[in-house]
């Protein structure tokens, strides 16, 4: 199936514009993540302790909310737990703001919620159904595991990339994750977002994506690479883009209202994974086009500028 047909798009005349909505996304990521709200990080990755309370009726946020600061928690957070069909249920996942990683620390955090919540909330009864502890050594061994595997991931499609085309191809489109990523983190800090072990396999994810979708944009590079051969680098990544534009579309399309759907309907504890692909499919689509591709065009130049001979295979011969 193919939407358009002779697309004659110039993307790489834009590749400016795309250069400032790169930095403009980024840079602000980058100052929420030193300056502002930081890395915002789950009990996954900190340590706390997590209690599920069932209530009786439908659960009010604010007044439970409220019962937690009257009681002197202040900072909780308040998850809604959604049923299989996505609607909410009558239970609360409260995540305390102390660490009770050490001791009695079940009892610790069970008796903390059902004294604050005996106190200061009479909207309907309740009672605790599980408490979850993790340990701030564990949330440190979660943390470093998971920057491990997001930079191994990387190096192993540098490698792959640069065994299957050439080392420029991997360089391009491990810049193009890079990006991906740092603009989906940047989006987390700015919306004050946790993150927890979901989001990190959502991200993950996104990079296996976008690197999957930058691979099919560079194969068609090389094939017309074999068959253009007066036409410029310039001419030839413009005509793949275009020509790989509907199946773009087609994908990166239904997988976003796919993940929409579970960001909108989810519920909140799919919240955090689901914005997180939401971001990530956008932003991985886009930068296939406008990061990764035009880098080969500008590391060409750039050769071309030095009177070097061009790495990739053109029509066009540069003249020294």
């Amino acid at each position: 199936m193919e939407l358009f047909r002779n697309i004659q798009v110039d993307w790489l005349a834009r590749k400016w514009y795309f250069l400032g909505f790169s930095l403009i996304f980024s840079v602000a990521g980058l100052i929420s993540m030193f300056f502002w709200h930081g890395i915002p990080l789950g009990v996954d990755f900190r340590g706390g302790t997590l209690v599920y309370v069932k209530t009786d009726a439908d659960p009010s946020v604010e007044h439970l909310r409220h019962a937690m600061d009257v009681s002197g928690l202040h900072g909780v957070t308040i998850t809604r737990v959604s049923d299989a069909l996505g609607r909410p249920a009558n239970e609360v996942i409260i995540s305390l703001p102390e660490n009770y990683a050490k001791g009695n620390a079940l009892d610790a955090g069970r008796s903390t919620i059902v004294e604050a919540l005996q106190a200061n909330y009479h909207d309907s009864g309740f009672s605790v159904e599980k408490v979850e502890v993790v340990g701030p050594e564990v949330g440190t061994q979660l943390t470093h595991q998971a920057e491990l595997a997001t930079l191994y991931s990387l190096a192993g499609m540098l490698i792959y990339l640069w065994f299957r085309f050439e080392l420029i191809y991997g360089v391009a489109a491990v810049v193009a994750v890079f990006h991906d990523t740092l603009i989906t983190l940047g989006a987390f800090s700015l919306t004050n977002q946790e993150m927890t072990l979901t989001v990190v396999a959502a991200i993950l994810t996104l990079i296996g994506y976008s690197m999957n979708d930058t691979i099919v944009v560079f194969d068609r590079i090389r094939e017309n690479l074999r068959t253009m051969r007066r036409e410029t680098l310039s001419e030839v990544v413009n005509r793949s883009i275009n020509q790989t534009m509907s199946r773009t579309i087609l994908t990166s399309g239904l997988t976003f209202l796919t993940v929409l759907s579970l960001y909108l309907f989810g519920g909140e504890v799919l919240h955090g994974f689901s914005f997180a692909l939401v971001v990530g499919i956008l932003i991985g689509t886009y930068s296939s086009i406008a990061v990764a591709a035009p880098m080969l065009v500008a590391y060409q130049d750039w050769r071309a500028s030095k009177g070097k001979r061009t790495a990739l295979p053109t029509g066009k011969r540069i003249r020294a």
